[in-house]
């Protein structure tokens, strides 16, 4: 059956693509456009995709609390190759 057909995506490719990483209707649009354009099959991507097999999203409802963070820390390498005059700036 078609979810999306604006593009022609069926209910099979949006699962292949789950199975193949895409957890969420953003990345499912990402990797087939499904969603992009009138929108109107989104809600059944997100029925399609269910609340299991995402490990980001898996790692969020244990409460990992480095998956929130909007920025990672930098690297130990990338703090040290700074600019001495951007350390005095910083502190």
């Amino acid at each position: 059956m078609y979810v999306c057909s604006c593009f022609g995506i069926t209910e099979q490719q949006v699962r292949e693509h789950a199975d193949r990483g895409a957890c969420t209707p953003r990345k499912v649009a990402s990797a087939c456009k499904a969603g992009t354009d009138c929108g109107s099959c989104v809600r059944r991507i997100q029925s399609l995709l269910g609340r299991g097999a995402c490990p980001r999203r898996e790692l969020i409802d244990s409460g990992a609390p480095d998956v929130l963070r909007a920025e990672p820390e930098p690297l130990a390498a990338e703090a040290d190759a700074q600019e001495p005059a951007d350390l005095r700036a910083a502190a």
